[in-house]
Order: C-alpha cells, then structure tokens, then sequence
C-alpha cells in the first residue's frame, strides 16, 4: 500500500494533501516544506539540506500533492475573492477590521473567505494555503508578526497581499500610527500629573504593541521620566493577560499611579486587577487603553483610550489588495490616532501640584 492509498493527516476538506501532511509524513516543520517546494529566489538562502529537499519532495510525490495554479503565478482568471487571515475573529478589533474589509469587498464586487490563525506560525501557513486553494485573487493578512516567513514566501510565490493592522518588514500595510498613539497616551498621563505609570506591552511578536509602547516610553524620557524596565510588562492582549499584567505590576513600589495598556482588552482585564487590591479605576490608579472597542465607553468606569481607525484600515486594506491585484504599484498607508478621554484617569496634579516642577525637558506635554 503506497502512501497516497492511506489516510493522510492534515489533509483538506476534500482529502487532498497539504504541506503540513508532508510536514508530518517527513518530519520535519511545515516551513521547511513550504520552502522546499516554494524556494526563495534570493541567492544563496538554501531551504533545506540536500537530503531533507528530497525526502520532502518524494513524500510530495507519492500523496499527490500539487499546488494550486493560481499559488505558482500560473492563474489566468480571476475568482473576485480575497481571503482574509486573522489571530482570532472573535476579537472585536479584528472583527471590526474585517467588517469593514467586507463591506468594501462589496461595493467592488468582491467576497471574502476568513481564516483564523490564533498567532501560531504552524497554522498561520496552513490557513494561508487553505485560502490559496480556494483561488483567492489575493490575500489580507491581519497577523503578521514582526519577522514574517510567510510574507516572504508570497513574494517569492508571486501572490498578490497586504497586510492590515500589523507591520512587518517592508511589505505594503494599512496600519494605525501606533507611535502616535503610545506618545498621545503618555502625553495625557504627563499632562494629569502621572509620573510613575506602568505599561501592559502586548507581544513582543507584534507591531502593534511594540510602537505603541515605544511611543509611550520615548515621550516620557522625553519628558524627564523615564520608566524603568520592571515598569513595563509583556504581555498577551486578552482580558485575563491584562489581569495577570496589572497584578504584577500593582506590586511595584512606588506603585503605580497609573496604567497603559496597548490594548482595551488588557485595559479591561487591569480593572478588575484594581478591584481584587481594593483600588478604584480613575480614583487611585489612573487607566488608559487602546483602540476604542465599542465597549470601552459603557464599562462601569467609562475607558480613556487611544482610538484606532479600525473599520477604515480595512477598508483601505481591501482597496490596497486590488490595487495589487490589477498590477498598480502601491505603498503602506499609516492612519491617525484620535485620544478619547473618559472617567478611568483622573489629574494627579492636583493632589500633587509641584509635581511638574522638576521636569529636564521642555518639551511640550500636549
């Protein structure tokens, strides 16, 4: 019995194998599979030794696998689709992205697949091939990390992409001004008094957290404060990472008197945090997020964020991707952030009105 006349593992809805059968079959990773036989262009990057590019590709043979024509540059029609990889849709920033790349799609004739990658670089090739098969005429990646394999390997495949909240590299994104953002959170905070805040970063993998904290932390060196590293907490963006963060972080001492959060849900998850210490959001312990969820302003303490354009990247991502797609020459699209104050911070300056007075920098704190 040969290997393609037995169930093969991680194949598709219809049977068919993917890289990741291969993968298994060869023992080796999925990207190795997916560079082997999708090889980089670029001189002298070597994707595999010799004897593992063979086993891989005899493994490729005996199941039958053959990519899509459309994945090699071979396609000659076009599908008007566009398919679409997230972290997890269930996340409303991404859920509002991609809602407003749906409604675009539509207004040009266009629909849209969804795949779910939950940040794992293993499923992040497995859905982009899924999406690939289905004859996409393009695709939107809303997960990129800062160093993506994936990316590079649809540039070498001639696939045509953009990313959308995520930057990576050089590759032609729709992105808020992250920066802007961290420096329009850290200005607030000065301008209330706050000289000892903390920062509930995100991931380390992501763009979004990392601009956003690096705004934060430059704008308050800037100002004569400069945060020390305990001071600034990686972390996931979920509800319970922001618990977990603001946990930690509420042991400092000096405390606190003040949390950013790169995300509302981290923020979200620091106000129970307060709770569980007998602190008050916006009383003793100033909170602010990022992005502007539509919950943020019905919470029991209304959330100060940075709101993020997150409907207008999408549709802006849609609009890159055709263009792509139609052969135009395009570039990366960086959208303003807007601060949104509400009851979760409160002036310290009253409390402490010479609080400002030793400030080395001048500069500007609004």
């Amino acid at each position: 019995m040969t290997l393609r006349d037995q169930p093969l593992p991680h194949a598709d809805d219809s049977g068919r194998p993917t890289l990741r059968t291969i993968a298994e079959i060869a023992g080796v990773h999925v990207t190795t599979v997916s560079r082997v036989l999708s090889p980089s262009k670029t001189p002298g990057v070597r994707a595999a030794s010799e004897a593992t590019s063979s086993r891989i590709r005899e493994v490729a043979r005996e199941v039958g696998y053959a990519p899509n024509p459309h994945a090699t540059g071979l396609r000659t029609s076009r599908s008007s689709l566009i398919g679409v990889l997230v972290p997890r849709l269930t996340d409303l920033v991404l859920a509002t992205i991609y809602q407003g790349i749906e409604e675009a799609a539509r207004e040009h004739g266009y629909n849209v697949f969804v795949a779910n990658s939950g940040d794992d670089p293993v499923e992040r090739i497995d859905r982009a091939e899924m999406l690939i098969a289905r004859r996409v005429d393009g695709l939107i990646l809303g997960d990129s990390p800062m160093t993506d394999t994936l990316a590079e390997s649809l540039v070498d495949r001639k696939i045509p992409f953009v990313l959308v909240s995520r930057r990576s590299g050089i590759h032609p994104s729709v992105t808020c001004d992250d920066f802007l953002g961290g420096q329009l959170a850290a200005r607030h905070l000065l301008s209330l008094g706050h000289t000892s805040p903390a920062v509930i970063a995100g991931e380390s993998y992501a763009s979004t957290g990392l601009d956003r904290t690096a705004g934060f932390l430059q704008t308050y060196a800037d100002a004569g404060f400069p945060l020390q590293e305990d001071r600034v907490l990686i972390s996931g963006f979920d509800v319970e990472a922001g618990h977990q963060a603001a946990t930690k972080l509420l042991q400092l001492r000096p405390r606190p008197t003040a949390l950013f959060a790169v995300n509302d849900f981290a923020a979200i998850g620091a106000f129970s945090a307060l709770r569980e210490e007998g602190l008050q959001a916006g009383e003793d312990v100033a909170i602010i997020g990022f992005n502007d969820v539509s919950i943020a302003g019905s919470l029991p303490i209304p959330l100060t964020t940075v709101r993020s354009p997150m409907s207008e990247m999408g549709k802006q991502a849609l609009e890159l991707i055709l263009a792509r797609i139609d052969g135009r020459e395009i570039s990366s699209r960086t959208l303003e952030p807007q601060l949104i104050v509400r009851e979760s911070t409160v002036p310290q300056i009253s409390r402490h009105p010479s609080i400002l007075t030793n400030r080395s920098s001048t500069t500007p704190l609004a």
